[in-house]
């Protein structure tokens, strides 16, 4: 690959509260020309966290919450929203506040997800949250949320018992016990 392609147009051709719909002209290195879609996070937003919170060095918190993408409640970690003026380990530390009900006292990033970055503008940093202490904060869900503690040396019937079907939580969560592992 020689250079990145040209775009040359780009359109917003839908757009909701959360999203954006871009339409390009793309011309690539060798002059093959292609139409693409992509959707785009909405001014609103400053990208996204997702939060692997360890109560010790083997166990998980994860919440039980529903999911309109698949009509049903799914076991995954807790997740949202990075707002304006926030970095993302606050935007971390505060939803685990909202979602587990619980503040840690060390946390660090450990990586980036795309989900479909042919398709996506979206990218989850990924957060380990250590040394845990009570706090609960006040979020936007629309219910409690069930907070399930998981050992992580359980991540295959978690995966397989199809509780957790969410990609960057399953990733995270075997990227986290790799990394735990080698402290």
């Amino acid at each position: 690959m020689s250079e990145k392609p040209k775009i040359h147009h780009r359109k917003i051709v839908a757009q909701s509260r959360l999203f954006q719909i871009e339409a390009q002209d793309i011309e690539f290195s060798n002059g093959a020309t292609r139409k693409y879609e992509r959707l785009m996070r909405g001014s609103a937003s400053n990208g996204a966290v997702l939060i692997v919170p360890l109560i010790d060095n083997e166990t998980v918190l994860l919440i039980r919450e529903y999911s309109a993408g698949v009509e049903r409640y799914e076991l995954g970690l807790a997740k949202g929203k990075i707002d304006q003026g926030e970095t993302a380990l606050e935007a971390a530390n505060r939803e685990l506040k909202e979602e587990v009900g619980y503040g840690a006292r060390q946390i660090e990033q450990i990586s980036s997800f795309s989900i479909a970055p042919s398709y996506m503008e979206h990218m989850t940093e990924i957060i380990l949250a250590q040394n845990l202490y009570p706090e609960k904060l006040p979020g936007d869900e629309p219910e409690e949320l069930e907070v399930v503690p998981w050992k992580l040396d359980n991540l295959a019937e978690l995966v397989s018992n199809g509780e957790c079907t969410e990609a960057r939580s399953i990733a995270a969560l075997y990227m986290v016990r790799d990394y735990i592992l080698q402290k």
